[in-house]
């Protein structure tokens, strides 16, 4: 099951940042060129922060199941090189948890404002 969650993981990162750059291009053109704010846009917004939220569960799946991580908490008091393990042992998860924590809120601050420049310049605040 690792070695599929694994993969799955690393090809789904790529939908992310295709989704990412997407939401971020269409908040950026939308926000200079004055243009409405159209369904495109809110899906767009919306399945950005779907995508994040697939990988992250993904991400929690696999940090459950890795044995990188089983033998970091397991051993994290001797280890003499600890940069590997406690690179996906903490700081993997942690930075990208907080990114999806941003991206979530800033989705859901875009879906609530009034005028369509603000949509716009929120999405592209909370995005980037």
């Amino acid at each position: 099951m690792y070695p599929t969650l694994l993969s799955i993981h690393s090809l789904f990162r790529w939908l992310v940042l295709a989704a990412l750059l997407l939401a971020i291009y269409r908040a950026e053109s939308g926000y200079f060129t004055k243009r409405f704010f159209t369904s495109f846009d809110n899906k767009t917004r919306h399945w950005t922060a779907t995508t994040a939220h697939i990988q992250l569960i993904i991400g929690v799946l696999l940090y459950i199941k890795s044995p990188i991580i089983s033998y970091y908490w397991a051993n994290s008091g001797s280890l003499s090189n600890a940069e590997d393990s406690s690179f996906f042992g903490l700081n993997h998860f942690g930075f990208m948890l907080a990114s999806i924590v941003i991206l979530t809120i800033g989705s859901a601050k875009a879906k609530r404002e009034k005028p369509d420049e603000t949509k716009f310049r929120t999405m592209l605040i909370w995005f980037q």
